[in-house]
């Protein structure tokens, strides 16, 4: 059994995980992010070795949210951390006698399913993750798509409605201020701000504090049934099914996998994305179609495919 280490370093949360080569989380750690980007490889390091242990991992994979460059040592730019043309690679590797990778989070994500999850059985994956916002790996022929700057698949900031929505990328009608965690969000909100009579539950999720609504709790809301909240889920996917139905007229992919936390939802979710996937997929008639699937490893996808980058890519 050879083992490697994967890290996906989150907004909250550091987490790692000490992987086999058949994808198995052997041992997994974790510990806060520090508001002190600076800290971040010193932390890195520590739970490296607290997983290593007697073991000798072959590397260690990093997955990190922002623009890695085709380096894949180098964060560019990052949304939630303070890094800017950040040596990750090499500030971990002066802590760690260990060959070390960095890859963006989605794209290792994405590596993670194509390899042990939802795309096993294919060669051309699209995942789509939907959290705080959208993001996406493309694995093409079965490599992973990086683009010529290593920054591909931002599928989040493809434009979907002009002057829309200000995004935090400082674009307006960006994909993901339409069909993600926080679009769920500000739409519950914004029907318990204008009184809507059938946001008593969402409401009483509120208690007076509109930051009370969160995504996972009007995603059980729907689960539970509430009109509403059916709706809003309901509206969500569709967004999603139509984004994926033009990334699949541009990239073509036999599966296009759903994860992130709101993947969570099940069909409630998924059967909406198929719907409008199905009526807007330009031609349907005359091609091959996707298949349409939640993503089957979670929230550690990007730990097991960030470790696997690290076996089958080595520094």
């Amino acid at each position: 059994m050879t083992l490697a280490i994967g890290v996906d370093i989150g907004g909250t949360k550091i987490a790692a995980g000490l992987v086999s080569d058949t994808g198995t989380i052997v041992e997994s750690v974790s510990e806060p992010t520090p508001d002190d980007a600076t800290k971040i490889p010193a932390i890195v390091a520590d739970l490296v070795e607290r997983l290593a242990g007697d073991e000798r991992p072959v590397g260690v994979g990093i997955g990190a949210a922002g623009f890695v460059g085709e380096d894949r040592a180098t964060v560019r730019f990052a949304p939630n951390i303070d890094w800017r043309e950040e040596p990750l690679a090499d500030h971990v590797r002066a802590l760690v006698d260990l060959p070390i990778v960095v890859e963006n989070d989605a794209n290792a994500a994405a590596w993670g399913e194509f390899r042990f999850g939802a795309g096993e059985d294919t060669d051309d994956l699209l995942l789509i993750t939907i959290g705080t916002g959208i993001g996406g790996g493309i694995v093409h022929h079965g490599q992973l798509f990086r683009g010529g700057f290593g920054v591909a698949a931002e599928i989040g900031h493809m434009r979907v409605v002009p002057d829309g929505i200000l995004c935090g990328c400082g674009q307006r009608g960006c994909y993901e201020q339409y069909g993600s965690g926080s679009a769920l969000v500000r739409d519950a909100r914004e029907r318990v701000s204008n009184g809507d009579p059938r946001a008593a539950s969402i409401a009483a999720l509120a208690d007076g504090d509109l930051s009370r609504i969160t995504g996972p709790a009007v995603t059980k809301l729907a689960q539970d049934g509430d009109p509403l909240a059916v709706e809003l889920l309901t509206e969500l996917g569709r967004w999603i099914g139509e984004g994926a139905a033009v990334l699949a007229a541009i990239l073509d992919p036999s599966v296009i996998a759903i994860g992130g936390g709101v993947a969570a939802a099940g069909d409630l979710l998924l059967e909406p994305v198929v719907a409008a996937f199905e009526t807007h997929l330009p031609a349907r008639a005359h091609r091959p179609e996707a298949a349409l699937r939640l993503a089957a490893l979670g929230n550690e996808a990007g730990i097991i495919g960030a470790a696997d980058l690290a076996r089958v890519e080595p520094a």
